[in-house]
This record gives structure tokens, C-alpha cells and sequence, in this order.
């Protein structure tokens, strides 16, 4: 399974990654048949609250790509609520097939 981050204009720090590395193979240990995965990080402007965007992508090749796309205070958090989305989207999905 592919993990993919790409910062937009920042340099993300190691923390950050292993954060995001610890919340995707929660997901990924619940869904197996997740196979890429990937995480876009963007400050958005003007610097004000709720300006961290992270966009979570997940490839599952028998059904489908799920995309969340959430704006929080700090990248965690909006990483959090983005993880929550598609796990809904995902148990979704997987209950209708």
C-alpha cells in the first residue's frame, strides 16, 4: 500500500508525517483493501483560524476513490475529521455491496 504526503508551500515537519502514518494504518488495518493513499497538506490564505486544508484521497480498486477534503485549525485536526469522513464513506460503500 502506497502512502503519498505532499505539502503545498510549507515543509511538513516529522511529526507531522508520523501522525499522519499512524492515522492512515488505522484505516488501512480496518479496510485492507485500501491500496494508496494520499494526503495533501495546504495553508490557505489569508492566515486566519481554520486556514490548515487536508485532502485525503483513498484508491480501494473493487469500489471505488473515496476523496475528503477538510479545513481546520491545526493540520491534525482537519487530518482527523477528513479520516473520520471516508471511514463513513468507506463502511458506506461497503455495506451496499
Amino acid at each position: 500500500m502506497d502512502i503519498n504526503i505532499k505539502a503545498i508551500h510549507f515543509d511538513i515537519t516529522e511529526k507531522l508525517t508520523a501522525f499522519i502514518n499512524k492515522k492512515v494504518d488505522r484505516i488501512v488495518r480496518r479496510f485492507p483493501a485500501v491500496s494508496a493513499v494520499d494526503v495533501s497538506l495546504k495553508v490557505v490564505k489569508p492566515e486566519t483560524a481554520l486556514n490548515k486544508q487536508a485532502i485525503v484521497r483513498l484508491t480501494v480498486p473493487q469500489l471505488d476513490e473515496f476523496v475528503a477534503d477538510k479545513t481546520a485549525d491545526t493540520f491534525e485536526e482537519a487530518i482527523d475529521v477528513a479520516l473520520d469522513a471516508l471511514e463513513k464513506q468507506l463502511e458506506k460503500a461497503k455495506n451496499k455491496k
